[in-house]
């Protein structure tokens, strides 16, 4: 693919730096973009990006150790532990000491952050319906697909705990990480 192939007509032309990667410097000003979108939308609801994830995950498993819980997303422990203290300053979580292991911290969704599902819901929905505009059906398919497949590719880049193991630092933004490279919202359990 050439640079000239991977932009749209009437956009500013690539800068010579990325003409050997015209497809992963178009990932990177979209995932700036939408993570940008995903703010504005997260933003009413309290929340900063990246902290939607940890509660999908908390709605989903119940109570889990904290250091499951940073296996899970694939986020450096420094920055999960500050996104959980915010958290539960607003009465979002919980943590509390494991009762089979002491040293251990279990951390939870609350009984009030219930309401906040049905909202970072509603949410994702409409960032779902603003990245997708313009786009129809068989597009929509065929760039999930797609990105289903970039995934996998870029999977054996990141350890089984879900950092890069070039640097050790966190594999992803967001909602990536883990051994099996998964990102996202399965669906509803847990607490809620």
């Amino acid at each position: 693919m050439t640079a000239q192939t991977a932009q749209e007509p009437g956009t500013a032309p690539l800068c010579a730096a990325v003409l050997e990667g015209p497809v992963s410097h178009a990932i990177s000003r979209v995932a700036r973009l939408h993570r940008i979108a995903a703010g504005r939308v997260l933003r009413d609801l309290g929340l900063h990006p990246g902290q939607e994830f940890l509660m999908m995950h908390l709605w989903d498993s119940g109570a889990v150790r904290q250091s499951e819980l940073i296996k899970s997303v694939g986020l450096d422990p420094s920055t999960v532990t500050k996104m959980l203290q915010r958290l539960e300053q607003s009465g979002h979580v919980r943590r509390r000491p494991d009762p089979c292991d002491r040293r251990a911290s279990l951390v939870e969704a609350t009984d009030a952050s219930c309401g906040l599902l049905v909202e970072v819901r509603r949410a994702w929905g409409e960032l779902e319906l603003q990245t997708v505009n313009g786009l129809d059906d068989t597009e929509r398919t065929e760039l999930a697909r797609l990105l289903g497949k970039v995934e996998t590719a870029l999977c054996p880049e990141t350890g089984p705990d879900g950092r890069d193991g070039r640097d050790g630092q966190g594999g992803g933004s967001g909602g990536s990480g883990g051994a099996e490279c998964e990102t996202g919202y399965k669906g509803p359990g847990g607490n809620c």
